[in-house]
């Protein structure tokens, strides 16, 4: 099976297991825990770089943070949260979904033009620093609104945020 392929298939299924894991999370409340280990646990994914094959060039990570950056964006737009009997929860959002779905395929045609000019190990490379470049502004902004809101219902001098 083509690389491309089976890569555009994992992306297709890890979209779907976060549209379902983001539908529970409404359910339940946010913790700041929850909000800054994602891109802690997704940055063991850096490990990749050790191997020459997934190296990529300074311009190149330059290209895939700023992609990153600007998709994060939406993400942040989506995500916002509310006061419920004095805790914190993400307000689910419909387009949220759909931005999702559209930032998938803007990944599976761009992987798809590039896997053809790209090495494949580079390409891989380029799109984790593209996800982590998204992530990470997305949760820093989650956790300064989860930190308003918790100070406005805890005071600010409460420290336990964690």
């Amino acid at each position: 099976m083509n690389l491309v392929i089976a890569s555009s298939i994992g992306a297709i299924g890890m979209a779907v297991l976060v549209i379902f894991v983001r539908i529970k999370a409404a359910k339940r409340p946010v913790t700041a825990k929850k909000i800054i280990l994602p891109p802690i646990f997704m940055s063991t994914g850096a490990l990749m770089f050790l191997f020459p094959m997934f190296r990529v060039t300074p311009m190149e990570i330059l290209e895939a943070l700023t992609v990153g950056m600007l998709f994060s964006i939406l993400l942040i737009k989506t995500s916002t949260f509310e006061i419920r009997d004095k805790e914190i929860y993400l307000k689910r959002s419909k387009a949220f979904i759909f931005i999702l779905i559209g930032l998938l395929i803007i990944r599976i045609i761009g992987k798809s033009i590039l896997s053809s000019r790209i090495d494949y190990g580079e390409l891989s490379g380029m799109f984790w620093i593209l996800a982590f470049g998204m992530i990470v502004p997305w949760r820093i902004a989650m956790y300064v609104n989860y930190k308003k809101l918790f100070d406005q219902i805890n005071g600010p001098t409460n420290t336990k945020t964690i």
